[in-house]
């Protein structure tokens, strides 16, 4: 049962909006290989503004991810792509639909 979540946003740098939203697209394959993290969406907010929503069973997954591949290989690019740290914001799931079109 899913119970925690995050919502990233990233701020990209003027002229880094194709780098930001690359990254996240080949971030779909990073996430992927996380068993913990089944629940993942890339997201473009504004032509400047992207996000990241994830979802977990548990607080021990959460850190997992926040720990793993994806979260890594965007930091080592902050300075690069973004305008500011990303904003993460932690939340707690109070209830979920998941049925597929």
């Amino acid at each position: 049962m899913i119970k925690k979540a995050l919502f990233v946003r990233l701020e990209a740098r003027p002229g880094k909006e194709q780098a930001v939203a690359d990254f996240l697209d080949a971030g779909l394959e990073m996430t992927n290989r996380e068993a913990t993290t089944p629940i993942w969406f890339a997201l473009k907010l504004s032509p400047t503004t992207f996000g990241v929503f994830d979802a977990f069973a548990s607080e021990e997954d959460r850190q997992a991810h926040l720990a793993g591949d994806m979260a890594n290989s965007l930091m080592a690019r902050v300075e690069q792509m973004l305008a500011s740290p990303p904003s993460v914001e932690l939340i707690d799931v109070l209830a979920m639909k998941n049925k597929l079109a």
